[in-house]
């Protein structure tokens, strides 16, 4: 897959280089990023350290010492800068994976969806009718970040769609939230500035498994509503 969009390659600090197709959440652009992402995965470039994917973003860590003994004439930045540009007239194939369909249980009473209530009365629609438009779409997880195994995920329903708190608050693992036209879901207590709508009991990050992260960029999600007794019930068979 050759890229035809227009991009952008920049430095990030002293040992990292970004390309952006821009500040869009495109699922083009976010598939595309995701071949990028598989195909270096299975042939890193020379010196590669790390990748991070975002919506319309892929960021490499390289190491600055050994690109510098073969690049003498240049520096570490343009050496990898020039090496990736000639990857993306090369182009990459574009990743075929078999759709991951990731059901999450969610409970959205009160005691878990903080401000169900508050977005209810703000958009004229019933709780019922809330939980009902969260829970009929699949969400694509667009990149993961903020935390460890927090999932960037969309695209939400205008109708539901709620912009951040102004100030951060506490926000107990497991919240699934609202922002914009996105939803996400918090792997830890931390503070958080997303609208919580419900909590889901299962953990979005374990380091006692093979697979860290329960989502990956690239999976689809589907959210099914449960009630306490049952969040509970999942909750003591998953700890």
């Amino acid at each position: 897959m050759k890229s035809l969009l227009p991009y952008k390659i920049f430095s990030l600090g002293d040992s990292a280089i970004t390309i952006d197709f821009g500040n869009v959440i495109d699922e083009q652009i976010n598939q595309m990023i995701i071949s990028l992402f598989n195909y270096l995965k299975e042939n890193p470039l020379p010196f590669q350290k790390e990748l991070i994917p975002a919506f319309s973003s892929l960021t490499i860590y390289y190491n600055i010492p050994e690109i510098r003994k073969r690049a003498i004439y240049m520096t570490a930045y343009e050496w990898m800068k020039e090496t990736f540009e000639q990857l993306l007239e090369i182009g990459v194939p574009e990743s075929i994976v078999q759709e991951k369909v990731i059901r999450i249980p969610v409970c959205y009473e009160k005691e878990y969806g903080t401000d169900i209530e508050m977005i209810s009365q703000k958009k004229g629609l019933s709780v019922d009718e809330i939980i009902h438009i969260h829970t009929s779409s699949d969400y694509k997880v667009y990149m993961l970040g903020f935390l460890p195994g927090f999932a960037y995920m969309g695209k939400l329903n205008e109708q539901i769609g709620f912009a951040r708190k102004l100030q951060p608050q506490n926000v107990r693992a497991g919240s699934v939230g609202i922002a914009g036209l996105q939803t996400g879901i918090y792997p830890f207590d931390s503070p958080g500035g997303w609208q919580i709508i419900g909590r889901t009991p299962i953990k979005m990050f374990d380091s006692n498994k093979e697979q860290i992260t329960f989502l990956q960029a690239g999976d689809t999600v589907q959210f099914y509503s449960i009630t306490s007794n049952e969040f509970e019930d999942i909750k003591s068979r998953n700890t």
